[in-house]
């Protein structure tokens, strides 16, 4: 593996010293990149080469921060402050009458000419944490590669379009739990890439969301101004919209609770009780492409008799691209395609030099709690390579 260096910090807000989650960190013009953990705090593993480039740290409603990247290899964990950038919208009058239903259409029209119009490659990272009743029963997480043509709208919304190769996988030994039945086990990579609604236009312009979605203040990314429009009911979607080529940044969806049933297992039916999902773009080169996505989904299982509930089955999911590969990318032949069954019988053994340098999100101490609930058995380095 290539020399790194590793730049370990911690953003916050600079007036009120809150922790700012989910940051973008990238090197300015380099296709790299990680993101802040939930506390604001993130390892940033990056190739020798660029020690002399700048960093640059990004977030919707903040100013940018660039810092030069021998300015920060240090031995201790560095807190670098944002600025809001609101107040450089009291300088701005308002002078477009959009509503938020033209705002959205726009943004749509304009896929194809804002996203890869060409090949091109991804690294990621992926995880996903499953949790029954409130604790946390098994962890798996994995590097791959992701190869896609381009952002041309598919004829089916419902089938991977991406070709993906598994580079390292591990996982703690939860995945033999007795409730790991009560979990799909389909490749929950694919399912996850599948919920990317820009790729795969799961945004339809119906007249109805066209006339409800309500534009909001305008915000800052970047130092260009972005539109905000938000949808409530029947469920919540806010979208943040550049205003000078109308590129979704940022889309939140959430939507409740459903009293259909999903399926049946051990005398018992499940309910969807509920799914938050979060997709992140970032430019690189003019071109918008992926840079997280989270996903997290409930279901509630009853007794199929009573109807009484017996738990709750939650799955939370996220994937980091770490880095873009747009220049002739190497395509991912049909023999390295990752297989369509559960990830957790597709294990390579573990590379732990592999991961010491790898990009991944950051744990913080909220998860504490993640941790407490999987090394009961074993700490979880020991259940890596047990497995």
């Amino acid at each position: 593996m290539a020399q790194s260096i590793t730049i370990s910090g911690r953003v916050a807000d600079r007036e009120t010293h809150e922790k700012l989650g989910f940051a973008s960190v990238g090197i300015k013009g380099k296709p790299v990149g990680t993101i802040s953990n939930l506390e604001g705090e993130f390892d940033f593993h990056i190739p020798m080469e660029y020690r002399n480039e700048i960093m640059v740290i990004s977030m919707i409603g903040y100013s940018n921060v660039e810092l030069p990247i021998w300015s920060l290899q240090t031995d201790s964990v560095q807190t670098i402050y944002m600025d809001n950038s609101s107040y450089l919208l009291k300088e701005i009058v308002v002078v477009d009458s959009l509503h938020g239903g033209d705002i959205l259409r726009k943004a749509l029209s304009r896929i194809e000419l804002n996203y890869p119009k060409k090949p091109f490659l991804l690294d990621g990272f992926y995880r996903d944490i499953k949790k029954v009743g409130g604790t946390n029963i098994s962890l798996l997480e994995a590097a791959v590669k992701i190869y896609d043509e381009d952002y041309t709208e598919p004829r089916n919304k419902f089938k991977l379009r991406e070709r993906v190769k598994l580079i390292e996988v591990r996982k703690s030994l939860g995945y033999e739990n007795k409730f790991t039945g009560f979990f799909d086990q389909d490749n929950m990579l694919e399912d996850l890439l599948l919920h990317n609604s820009i790729r795969y236009r799961q945004i339809d312009e119906q007249d109805e969301l066209l006339t409800t979605i309500k534009r909001l203040n305008n915000s800052v990314y970047n130092g260009r101004e972005i539109y905000v429009i938000k949808n409530i009911m029947p469920y919540s979607l806010i979208l943040y919209i550049d205003k000078s080529d109308f590129s979704i940044l940022h889309l939140e969806y959430e939507t409740g609770a459903s009293e259909e049933i999903i399926s049946k297992k051990n005398n018992m039916v499940s309910r969807f009780s509920g799914l938050k999902k979060v997709i992140d773009f970032k430019n690189y080169d003019g071109v918008m492409y992926l840079n997280y996505m989270t996903v997290n989904s409930k279901v509630k299982w009853y007794d199929i008799k009573t109807n009484e509930l017996k738990f709750e089955a939650e799955l939370f999911q996220q994937l980091l691209i770490n880095q873009v590969e747009s220049n002739n990318p190497k395509r991912i032949g049909a023999s390295e395609i990752m297989h369509a069954y559960s990830l957790q019988y597709q294990d390579l053994p573990y590379n732990k030099k592999f991961w010491d340098s790898y990009n991944v999100i950051k744990s913080s101490p909220l998860d504490d709690k993640v941790l407490h609930d999987l090394e009961k058995q074993l700490p979880l380095e020991k259940q890596f390579e047990e497995e």
